[in-house]
């Protein structure tokens, strides 16, 4: 079985985690993590000083290209809170003991993050053992990463038998493009951009059919918010407003949004078309919040130990679920 080379960074953010235990003393500043090419309805907030506003500190957003160097930077004390964080990069940094904690549902965006075959290759899902021997571009540790396990898994394929390089979206975009990689996996622009040389082998809702289910999260450096509760619970009181305020200003605030992420209209429309912006309700209850989202973490850690890619799961994830944030964030 391949085992992945995350062990040396899961090893580097449990020690800094610890060496980041220490009271956190008091903010004026909090640095966010993001994604650009991901537009979601809180990035209105962003670009018109809304968290600001609320928080009552200076927010300095920092953008990244996976959810694995989100952890590392969170890791090293440069962010405080990640959002849209992807779920196999949480666990992993969680099951090695870093300091960090699921504070809520970030989006969900089954046909959003997928892996795409290049036309070239002639391969679909009829005969996808075909893949063997192939060249593969996936950002390791990531939604990505888990999704394409899983898929490999459906079709009977030992990911041993590949040649798997850890290319983020944008660079396994451009290795396709090359005709480099036999099939790329990411999310947002670069699928987007995958796309226009191949197609998936698996739509969304057939992957959900497996129990494949691909969402973010709220992730928060644990120390930071044992120490200021408020100022995490008032970040997700504002990204829930700006959601439910998507629902019915959509046409206002796309332009905002576009702008923020990096992108055109067409394709900030297009991708917000393919996402899901689950509101506080919903998320405390039994789906999310309320146990269904710790079982998932607990699904999702022993599927990596069983591929090799993390040395253990946890007993149990709801240790770090934290929803007390979620719960203050609806009272404000």
């Amino acid at each position: 079985m391949m085992k992945f080379k995350l062990n040396g960074l899961t090893c580097s953010l449990a020690t800094a985690a610890a060496l980041l235990a220490s009271p956190v003393a008091a903010m004026e500043e909090v640095t966010i993590a993001y994604f650009l090419e991901w537009p979601t309805p809180n990035q209105y907030a962003q670009a018109t000083g809304l968290y600001e506003e609320a928080m009552g500190v200076r927010v300095n957003w920092r953008a990244f290209e996976t959810g694995v160097q989100m952890s590392a930077a969170m890791a090293g004390g440069a962010v405080q809170i990640a959002f849209s964080q992807g779920v196999p990069p949480f666990v992993v940094a969680s099951s090695a003991g870093m300091d960090i904690e699921l504070a809520a549902v970030a989006v969900t965006y089954d046909d959003n993050d997928n892996c795409v075959v290049h036309e070239s290759t002639g391969i679909t899902a009829e005969n996808a053992v075909e893949l063997e021997g192939q060249r593969v571009a996936v950002p390791l540790g990531t939604a990505a990463h888990y999704g394409m396990l899983r898929q490999l898994e459906h079709f009977g394929i030992d990911p041993s038998n590949l040649s798997i390089v850890d290319l983020s979206p944008a660079d396994g975009a451009a290795a396709m493009a090359r005709g480099d990689v036999a099939m790329a996996c990411g999310w947002g622009g670069g699928l987007r951009r995958m796309m226009e040389y191949g197609d998936v082998l698996l739509t969304g809702a057939e992957k959900r059919e497996l129990g494949i289910r691909i969402f973010d999260v709220v992730s928060v450096e644990s120390g930071f918010g044992a120490a200021h509760p408020e100022l995490v619970a008032s970040f997700l009181r504002v990204t829930d407003d700006m959601n439910q305020r998507f629902q019915s200003d959509r046409e206002a605030m796309a332009p905002v949004i576009a702008e923020a992420a990096g992108m055109d209209m067409e394709g900030t429309n297009a991708t917000l078309d393919a996402f899901g912006f689950p509101l506080i309700e919903e998320q405390l209850g039994p789906e999310w919040l309320g146990g269904g989202l710790q079982a998932f973490l607990l699904e999702v850690a022993e599927f990596f130990v069983e591929q090799g890619t993390i040395e253990s799961a946890l007993e149990s994830y709801e240790g770090v679920v934290n929803t007390a944030y979620m719960n203050m964030a609806a009272e404000m």
